[in-house]
């Protein structure tokens, strides 16, 4: 068994903490939140004062952080997990960031004596507390062999995407094909709606036709076909908004810096911008539905678009741009 650090203990890193500490290891946490402590703390972990105190003597540092400044700083700030970290420590991080910081991290780790590997997750976080996460992993054929065990604790897929950065790339373009998916989705179901077609009887259709997805067919956005989607708890989010509105700008960006043509995507960020905007960031992103409806859900007030206006107008621009 061995001596894990942890650093970001939310609703994705603190499960995955807690799954390490069921198979054994002992976990050294650290997070800014006092309530993510202590939960991790309840669940076994220690906790310590900083970042580059929970790397000490720890034999593996794991990371779940909300952005590439977030990830630079621990690791390469001034008595970072890199500067606090024993020879030869492997070090996973498991944030969604850009592919030039992943890239640019695992460098200084290399650099320093260190093994690193980007390993972005995908399963929400259901799949975080039940250890059925999808692991994107960038990184050297050595450090994916190092760091496999450790993510077979808290996954059931774990799939080596390439070199350094690699697994970022996975993640951004999977949750691009996801945010446009989940509006195609959401779109058809409201025009199938202003047309006098029964929800479910679209959804028997559509999921064993050509239009069958993953956001229909496990994560169907209306109530009623899918038991165990968000649309039955009231859009209470596996996957919030806010997160789906950072990847695809994060899928955008790498675009721009790459000159890939991503047209849908640009769209997909626009409308989830807007979705967030007004006031959706917490729910989930399947919530969008109620937005391209033209209206808010009865039983929401105040929290979808008031009104079809917004959504109308976007639709006139990108029918004049192709």
């Amino acid at each position: 068994m061995a001596t894990i650090a942890f650093i970001g203990l939310g609703n994705m890193g603190g499960p995955m903490a807690g799954n390490l500490l069921k198979a054994g290891h002992a976990v050294r946490g650290f997070d800014l939140s006092e309530a993510a402590c202590a939960a991790a703390k309840e669940a076994g972990a220690t906790i310590a004062g900083s970042p580059g105190d929970a790397a000490k003597g720890a034999e593996v540092v794991v990371t779940m952080l909300p952005s590439g400044a977030h990830v630079r700083q621990v690791y390469t700030g001034e008595g970072g997990v890199i500067a606090s970290a024993g020879p030869g420590s492997l070090f996973i991080d498991s944030s969604t960031i850009d592919v030039a910081s992943a890239r640019a991290v695992a460098e200084a780790a290399t650099a320093a004596g260190h093994v690193m590997v980007d390993a972005p997750v995908s399963g929400g976080v259901g799949g975080a507390a039940a250890g059925t996460l999808t692991f994107m992993v960038g990184g050297s054929d050595a450090a994916f062999q190092r760091a496999e065990p450790f993510l077979q604790v808290m996954g059931k897929t774990i799939v080596h995407a390439g070199a350094a950065g690699a697994g970022q790339a996975a993640k951004i373009c999977n949750n691009m094909i996801l945010g446009i998916s989940m509006i195609a989705v959401s779109e058809a179901f409201a025009l199938a709606e202003k047309l006098g077609l029964d929800a479910q009887k679209l959804f028997d259709i559509s999921s064993k036709s050509s239009g069958q997805c993953w956001s229909l067919t496990s994560y169907c956005p209306v109530p009623g076909p899918v038991p165990a989607s968000p649309a039955n708890r009231d859009y209470q989010p596996g996957f919030a908004a806010a997160m789906m509105l950072k990847d695809l700008k994060l899928a955008v960006e790498a675009g721009q810096t790459s000159g890939a043509s991503l047209p849908l995507g640009a769209e997909a960020a626009q409308l989830y911008s807007l979705f967030c905007n007004a006031g959706n960031g917490g729910m989930d992103f399947s919530g969008i539905v109620t937005m391209l409806r033209g209206r808010s859900d009865a039983d929401r007030p105040g929290r979808g678009l008031a009104g079809s206006s917004p959504v109308r107008h976007r639709s006139r621009k990108i029918g004049s741009r192709l």
